[in-house]
């Protein structure tokens, strides 16, 4: 199993391209596109901080399907915050 260290990191990088996504898109954008943006970066921040946070604070039992469980939900997360991103373009 990776370190949580390097696993947060991974995670940091991750949410650091979305999160760049955002701002460049918000950067050439309409106002009304703007605003649609706004709430879909506070999403992003929210998951990442549920994220780390749970890999902070491993639940104590099943580690390995704890891990799995936050990796499906991390994974589906990002995609979503990508599909909503796509259907504003």
């Amino acid at each position: 199993m990776a370190s949580r260290k390097n696993l947060k990191k991974n995670v940091n990088y991750i949410f650091n391209l979305l999160i760049g996504t955002y701002v460049c898109e918000g950067a050439n954008a309409t106002e009304e596109k703007k605003e649609a943006l706004k709430p879909l970066f506070i999403k992003a921040l929210e998951l990442r901080d549920d994220i780390i946070g749970r890999i902070n604070h491993t639940e104590p039992g099943n580690v390995k399907l704890f891990y799995k469980k936050m990796r499906e939900d991390f994974s589906n997360g990002v995609n979503e915050l990508f599909a909503e991103l796509e259907k504003i373009n």
